[in-house]
């Protein structure tokens, strides 16, 4: 064992060591530490204003704000312009190319939605499921999705594979009178 200066181990013997050291025993324990109690005079270094600077709203208690404000000027939300229009309430569509199919699934296997998501081709939150034609695909594969490109459809069947496009969500129906609920009046 090396000794450094002074008759102590350096610092290059502990690391090559591997045993524990006493001062590592309580590494990373954070468990006890004690709340830090503010405003309790100027010996605690959180005396006075209690760390919360002077005058303004931010002294006071229960206040705080909102996730976009800058200190009063205009926030970045408001200063970049807006352009065209974004549906919120548009289905999501996650594209797969036919390349990433050929590398995940075997000859013969059936693909859909479900087991693009299990081989993690298909993560996140989607609605619908696009196969798109980058990439080539060198063995037969029963393709099952929402909508396929012209060129990912050409190149399935082109390697003995079918393409089997799957219903999306039903539309909704808006303004469709009920049946009337009150009975017969008996005459």
């Amino acid at each position: 064992m090396s000794r450094g200066s002074g008759g102590f181990p350096s610092d290059a013997s502990e690391e090559k060591d591997g045993t524990m050291k006493i001062h590592d025993v309580n590494k990373g324990i954070h468990g006890n530490t004690k709340r830090l109690r503010v405003g309790r005079g100027p010996g605690s270094g959180r005396g006075r204003t209690a760390g919360r600077g002077n005058k303004g709203q931010g002294q006071l208690a229960g206040w705080s704000a909102a996730g976009i404000f800058e200190g009063g000027g205009t926030p970045l939300i408001r200063r970049i312009p807006k352009r065209g229009f974004h549906n919120a309430h548009a289905p999501i569509v996650k594209g797969v190319n036919v390349g990433a199919l050929d590398g995940a699934f075997a000859a013969g296997a059936e693909v859909t939605p479900q087991t693009l998501r299990e081989s993690g081709l298909a993560k996140g939150i989607w609605h619908e499921i696009k196969i798109l034609g980058t990439g080539d695909l060198k063995h037969a594969l029963r393709v099952s999705a929402h909508r396929f490109s012209a060129q990912a459809k050409t190149k399935i069947e082109a390697a003995g594979g079918t393409c089997t496009e799957l219903p999306g969500p039903a539309p909704v129906v808006k303004r469709v009178k009920k049946a009337s609920r009150k009975k017969p009046v008996g005459g």
